[in-house]
């Protein structure tokens, strides 16, 4: 067992920074189109401030993952989200387009390391035994965040527009940063640290010895798949539902809303599955599960058969999100632990962001349906890197996390 002096506040703060994170992303989505008409935004400018936001979040995720292994989860958790709150707050203050522009980077530099960092920080604070639902739990507070932010967004923003809600999105952060404060990290990280040889580069543990360069080509492809599959399917899902099914602007939220609804349920099951069957049999099941529902998924047309398929294929497409954090806590020892999970998570992040244009060129040549089933098939690809690259054990090495269930994973 991993001692810490509260692992179920631990939990918490690690959930609340990537609810944070689910929060921010939605919230500037409906955010755009005031923005645009208060600064003067072409349709170009909104994508590139997206867009930014994501590459500071990839570029963060990956910094401060790796100073997380030197310095200390819990100190690099209380650093980002007080640089989050900082700039997210400043953003109200952005009179045009590049001032706008550096907020929003920034903001992302201090966001892109909360579930990295923050499921890192709350597996190892518990046993080994729990760390699959540990990290499920993490896993689902980005649905958490977005579902609040699609109740709280629309009701905030008429009433103190969008420099108003920029405010309100920062000082949740600016409290974390103080609950964070008295969170400690692990035994188990505390032990390494003294006993980190001088010199010790945790980036190298990625790819030596030759086992974890094969964990770490799988387990970034994954995390690109993952997220390809979720923004390809949440960004174009109610153009696809509304131009091509007929549905009301309302009936499609409504159908969205269900879907995320689905996700969380999806990734809570995930961490109960893997604790059973083990983690390569999860993942397994659950691209089988995606590949298969979104393709019936582009194929049906009644209505009242979408909206419960839907919920389904929320189950499957981000259930996975509960087991990135198991898979590196097996294949990486504590000493680069945070950058393995950081850096992996961040670059299928940055290349999972490629989603909504592929699948909306895609969309141009084969129509919405088209483009969805071609999203199934990625799920293909996905097991076929799930059962063939990634190793079917870790190693010789004395890994903490899951070692006694990588043979049935």
């Amino acid at each position: 067992m991993t001692k810490n002096g509260n692992p179920r506040r631990a939990l918490i703060a690690a959930m609340a920074g990537f609810a944070l994170d689910g929060f921010d992303m939605l919230m500037l989505s409906f955010m755009l189109p005031s923005l645009s008409h208060d600064l003067l935004l072409s349709p170009i400018d909104s994508g590139i401030l997206v867009t930014w936001t994501l590459v500071g979040g990839a570029i963060g995720g990956a910094g401060f993952g790796i100073l997380a292994d030197y310095i200390g989860r819990a100190r690099v958790l209380s650093m980002s989200i007080l640089v989050f709150s900082v700039f997210s707050i400043l953003s109200s203050f952005s009179t045009g387009f590049y001032d706008l522009l550096f907020y929003r980077f920034c903001a992302g530099l201090g966001m892109g390391c909360e579930f990295g960092v923050g499921v890192v920080l709350a597996t190892e604070a518990y046993p080994a035994t729990m760390r699959p639902r540990i990290a499920s739990y993490v896993g689902l507070s980005w649905q958490l965040g977005v579902l609040l932010a699609s109740l709280l967004t629309p009701l905030l923003l008429p009433m103190i527009g969008w420099r108003g809600v920029f405010v309100v999105g920062g000082l949740p952060a600016l409290a974390a940063f103080f609950i964070r404060r008295g969170v400690q990290d692990s035994e188990e990280f505390q032990v390494s640290s003294r006993s980190r040889p001088t010199g010790d580069n945790p980036v190298k543990g990625l790819w030596y010895p030759p086992i974890r360069r094969r964990s770490s080509i799988a387990i970034c492809t994954m995390a690109f798949i993952q997220n390809f599959g979720y923004y390809g399917l949440m960004i174009w899902l109610p153009s696809y539902l509304t131009k091509e099914r007929g549905f009301s602007m309302m009936n499609s939220g409504f159908a969205a809303a269900l879907m995320v609804v689905g996700m969380i349920v999806g990734v809570l099951l995930f961490g109960r599955l893997s604790a059973k069957i083990g983690y390569r049999r999860a993942f397994v099941s659950y691209q089988l599960g995606a590949a298969m529902i979104v393709l019936l998924y582009s194929c049906v047309q009644s209505s009242q058969v979408l909206i419960p398929l839907g919920i389904v294929a929320g189950i499957f497409v981000n259930g996975m999100m509960g087991g990135y954090g198991e898979l590196v806590g097996v294949y990486y020892p504590v000493q680069n632990r945070s950058t393995a999970q950081s850096v992996l998570w961040s670059l299928g992040r940055a290349c999972g962001g490629l989603a909504p244009l592929v699948i909306g060129y895609a969309a141009a040549q084969l129509g919405f349906a088209g483009a969805l089933g071609f999203l199934g098939l990625v799920y293909v690809v996905d097991m076929v890197v799930t059962v063939f690259v990634l190793p079917g054990r870790p190693g010789p090495e004395p890994y903490t996390t899951g070692a006694a269930s990588c043979e049935q994973g």
